[in-house]
């Protein structure tokens, strides 16, 4: 994964960025309503998130 990050120009991470993060809102919102099956979508979200960001300041 973090070598299709490298090739990702700025501007297709931020857009990644943006989707990681709504997915996130969108699984903390579901959560809460109802008992979900795959509780680590969570942390794999949040993880995806930390490696876009960290490519990004990479840069």
């Amino acid at each position: 994964m973090s070598k299709e990050l490298k090739t990702k120009s700025d501007k297709e991470l931020q857009k990644m960025l943006k989707e990681a993060r709504e997915e996130l809102r969108k699984f903390r919102f579901s959560q809460v309503g109802s008992s979900t099956r795959n509780v680590k979508e969570g942390q794999k979200n949040r993880k995806q998130i930390a490696r876009i960001l960290t490519e990004i300041n990479n840069r």
